[in-house]
C-alpha cells in the first residue's frame, strides 16, 4: 500500500471471501487495540451490464485520532483506485 511517498506491507486477515459479491479482511499496527482496520469491497448487480462497486473501511484502537492525515491520505489512495477501476471497467465494455 502506498501512503503519499511511503510504503507499507499488510499483513491482514480476510474474513471474508464471497466470489463476484465481497471480499473483507482486517488488519492492525503490530499490536491489536492500537490500530485497527477493516476494509471490504462489496459489488452489487444492478442491472445486466451494470454493477453498484461499495469500497468501505473503518478504523479503531487508540491511535486513530493521531493519524488523521495518514487517514486522508489513505482515502485519496483508495478514491484514486476507485477511479482507475471504474475507467478501466467502462473500457472493456
Amino acid at each position: 500500500m502506498h501512503l503519499g511517498n511511503r510504503r507499507m506491507t499488510l499483513h491482514p486477515d480476510v474474513l471474508a471471501v464471497k466470489p463476484e459479491k465481497e471480499l473483507r479482511w482486517s488488519g492492525h499496527l503490530y499490536v491489536p487495540g492500537i490500530f485497527d482496520g477493516e476494509h471490504c469491497f462489496i459489488i452489487e448487480p444492478l442491472n445486466e451490464n451494470q454493477v453498484l462497486f461499495i469500497q468501505h473501511e473503518k478504523f479503531n484502537g487508540l491511535l486513530v485520532p493521531f493519524f488523521t492525515s495518514i487517514l486522508a491520505v489513505t482515502r485519496n489512495s483508495f478514491e484514486e483506485m476507485n477511479r482507475a477501476l471504474k475507467e478501466r471497467s467502462e473500457k472493456e465494455k
